[in-house]
């Protein structure tokens, strides 16, 4: 791919879209095959399979029995939320089903704080007060067992110090953007990828090396499932950022295990802000990679192209999806210039990790959507996806926001993936 080196992204994706319809498209290849705009949200957003086989989905609060064209609403029972007092907060994440036991897991970023308002958008409290409960439903996320703090594991260890190196009212955790999905991998564990604003050596002050908004860092979650279908909780080891090349740290992250059995988690980082007013550092995606399970992670390192190319990425989210052919793809914003802090976040785009050497594959990788000539701006990020089980295409849910965030024009994107066979 050198051929490509001094080519621009859009040119690329014309020159590899041309060498593939000369040739045959060979297993696993992407291509975009619809792009929709919508009237409202798409129901599939947020959506999973409710079991092993079948076209039953189940999000939040709805239900569809014929692969998501028609929804019905649905309550699950019980209603732990009911009674909660005002200020305090459950934000629903999403919905995950392991695909072994067939448990669905529940998982919400949480303030039990009844002096804050809780419909706050991103308040500075939140550094304080965030902490992560979860629930589990054995019968397709019809009702769910019981609704519970994650806590480590431990006698040290309580709602109250949660995990390591957290204590709840002087720093917290929490889950970022919708890429830091759960996964379980061949060992039988369940990975959470998580974030957290580390404490300072006094532990009062939260610790800030790269002088940007805010600083975080990336652990993992690693949870066993017991025989009464709840979750033991264990902690990573720390994945840190260094401040001399990331202003606001390594956060966002997403997993994937490979065809070897490593791990790898790519993560967000950033430019700009104080320490960095004219965005001079190279704005990149991050990797750290685990040959353990998820214990211990390697020193993250800027994200590269297959064949070790560096690439511009902005502060945005991005996201790892195993596909039922067994190869990994990325979805997220590859940029031809440098990034001012989050943007652009233009175009998105999907492509393949090559399993040898973990970076994105550029003959592979397909531009999904991008700024309009007649658009000032338009942020392409906040996605949900899902495969499909009839076709095999992954489908693409968001919003095409415009400059600021000030209106949005719901969008679903289906990607076709060469000789994906239907599943039952």
């Amino acid at each position: 791919m050198k051929l490509f080196q001094n080519l621009s992204l859009s040119s690329m994706i014309v020159i590899s879209l041309l060498m593939q319809t000369a040739s045959a498209a060979g297993p696993g290849t992407l291509s975009l095959k619809q792009k929709q705009l919508l009237k409202a949200t798409s129901p599939l957003f947020k959506a999973i399979y409710q079991n092993h086989s079948g076209q039953a989905m189940i999000k939040l609060n709805g239900v569809s029995p014929d692969n998501g064209r028609t929804w019905k609403p649905v309550k699950p029972t019980p209603d732990f939320d009911k009674d909660l007092p005002y200020g305090y907060r459950r934000s629903h994440y999403g919905l995950w089903r392991d695909p072994v036991n067939g448990n669905i897991l529940s998982l919400f970023n949480c303030m039990d704080t009844p002096d804050k308002d809780p419909t706050a958008h991103e308040p500075r409290w939140q550094w304080h007060w965030y902490y992560l409960r979860y629930r589990v439903s054995n019968d397709g996320g019809r009702s769910y067992l019981y609704d519970k703090p994650i806590v480590q594991k431990g006698k040290q260890y309580s709602p109250e110090h949660p995990v390591d190196g957290v204590h709840i009212s002087k720093n917290c955790f929490f889950l970022g953007d919708l890429g830091c999905d759960p996964i379980r991998t061949r060992e039988g564990t369940i990975l959470v990828p998580m974030q957290m604003p580390p404490l300072a050596n006094d532990g009062k002050s939260l610790f800030n090396p790269g002088g940007g908004w805010y600083w975080l860092q990336t652990r993992i979650l690693i949870g066993r499932w017991t025989e009464n279908n709840d979750i033991e909780w264990e902690s990573s080891e720390p994945i840190e950022g260094d401040g001399k090349r990331t202003v606001r740290g390594l956060y966002e992250p997403t997993l994937a295990q490979m065809p070897d059995g490593n791990l790898i988690c790519i993560m967000r980082g950033s430019n700009g802000g104080k320490s960095d007013p004219s965005n001079k550092l190279p704005s990149r995606k991050w990797i750290s990679i685990s040959k353990d399970g998820g214990h211990k992670w390697s020193k993250p390192e800027p994200w590269t192209y297959s064949d070790g190319e560096l690439f511009f990425s902005p502060s945005s989210m991005s996201e790892l999806i195993t596909h039922s052919n067994g190869r990994t793809y990325w979805v997220g914003n590859i940029s031809e210039k440098n990034c001012h802090a989050n943007h652009p976040r233009w175009p998105l785009v999907i492509g393949e990790v090559d399993p040898k050497t973990f970076g994105i594959i550029r003959d592979n990788l397909v531009v999904i959507d991008t700024k309009q000539p007649d658009e000032e701006d338009v942020n392409l990020s906040h996605w949900h996806s899902i495969e499909d089980r009839q076709t095999g295409n992954i489908v693409i849910t968001t919003s095409r926001a415009s400059k600021g965030y000030k209106s949005r024009t719901p969008v679903m994107y289906t990607i076709g993936v060469e000789g994906a066979r239907p599943q039952k």
